[in-house]
């Protein structure tokens, strides 16, 4: 069970839509609101941010601790599934099934159903549910949103063990609706670690008022991560999470770049004079112009940029697609906001005097230089329907 091998052949490559924003995760609200079966350890722990873990000597009054869902050795008819409420409703690119540290114990196949719900079901799971089963009012409850006829995400498919070379299950999903809800079924029973749902996030833009300033780039109103140059501590997706963040964990971090000088220097306003930077490019989840943009190293105190700079552009759906392919290489990136002097641990707000576009734009491109961490980044402006910069995401 606690077997963990070392991956003998190079691993294969990871696919894009692990770029994407994790709808289901409990720090964006995602929840488990029904779970056939918690014997070993409750079906909650499939959201959890952290990665899973593993002790050795660590056991419950009901058998093996684990940080995952694990039913028990099912011996009546059927199979365990369970209800996750997404954090944010959203059209969903692909999931991760997760089975680290289930080595003799997880299920050999799954599927996965989408719900989209106009009103969220009132039932909830709450406290420790290690040791408990659905209860006939659950059952009974659970039953009216008739979630074995959604339609599937992912088929029945064999599962890997939780082994460190083939724990990752990844399935792409193409399914173009908006989603509220998934039913993870489990055949018949066992354990896994992490349910992990990429995609992005829908607002109902007929609802926001042209005149009125949001965040274009939030995840939850449709902003997402389509690259980045280096992400060795923290993916840059992170930088546009609900709230301020947590710790360093929930922000954006880089390696420290090899090409630094021996010697450190600046110039007339103090700011490093370095050759190489690091970039992440956003979409935003609507067309429109910024008025302001917020930059924030929270918790950043010995790790933070010595600079930044924003550029933008404005892209077709098809231009899109092209600088995915070619690693953002182009040529229509336009200064946004200057480069800017950045302090440790601190909320830098730039108004619309320090901006240097009041035209439309779709994509932004964050440069930090020379590298470091940056938690939060917030794009304040207006929603302009533009025809051809209309994302399809």
């Amino acid at each position: 069970m606690a077997e963990r091998r070392t991956a003998l052949a190079a691993p294969a490559a990871e696919p894009d839509f692990l770029l994407f924003n994790d709808l289901a995760c409990e720090t964006v609200g995602g929840r488990v609101i029904f779970a056939t079966d918690e014997w070993f350890a409750p079906a909650a722990n499939l959201l959890k941010r952290a990665p899973p873990q593993f002790i050795a000597d660590e056991f419950t009054e009901f058998g093996k601790w684990m940080d995952g869902w694990e039913t028990r050795r099912k011996r009546t008819p059927g199979h365990d599934w369970c209800i996750i409420q997404l954090g944010v409703a959203g059209r969903i690119h692909g999931v991760d099934v997760d089975t680290s540290f289930f080595t003799g114990n997880h299920p050999p196949f799954v599927s996965v159903q989408a719900g989209h719900l106009e009103e969220p079901p009132t039932f909830n799971l709450e406290g420790d549910r290690t040791g408990a089963a659905a209860s006939h009012a659950e059952l009974v409850a659970v039953a009216k949103l008739h979630s074995e006829a959604w339609p599937e995400l992912v088929g029945v498919s064999e599962l890997k063990p939780g082994y460190l070379d083939c724990c990752h299950n990844y399935f792409k999903v193409n399914f173009k609706q908006r989603v509220t809800h998934l039913r993870l079924n489990m055949y018949p029973d066992g354990g896994i670690s992490r349910m992990r749902v990429y995609g992005v996030g829908q607002t109902d833009w007929t609802s926001v008022s042209l005149h009125q300033d949001v965040d274009l780039v939030a995840l939850t109103n449709g902003g997402v991560c389509l690259g980045y140059s280096n992400a060795h501590f923290g993916h840059p997706r992170n930088m546009i999470g609900l709230g301020r963040a947590a710790n360093m964990a929930d922000g954006w971090e880089t390696a420290r770049r090899l090409d630094r000088p021996k010697k450190l220097k600046v110039d007339g306003q103090g700011v490093l004079q370095v050759p190489g930077c690091e970039w992440a490019v956003f979409g935003l989840g609507h067309c429109g112009v910024i008025s302001s943009i917020e930059v924030d190293t929270n918790h950043f105190r010995g790790n933070f940029p010595d600079s930044c700079r924003v550029e933008a552009c404005a892209l077709t759906p098809e231009d899109e697609g092209r600088s995915v392919r070619t690693k953002w290489n182009s040529g229509k990136w336009e200064v946004l906001l200057p480069s800017q002097k950045l302090r440790p641990h601190h909320r830098h707000v730039y108004d619309t005097a320090a901006l240097t576009l009041t035209h439309p734009i779709t994509h932004v491109r964050l440069v930090i230089a020379p590298d470091g961490g940056v938690s939060r980044l917030r794009l304040w402006g207006r929603a302009v329907n533009h025809e051809t910069l209309a994302s399809t995401r």
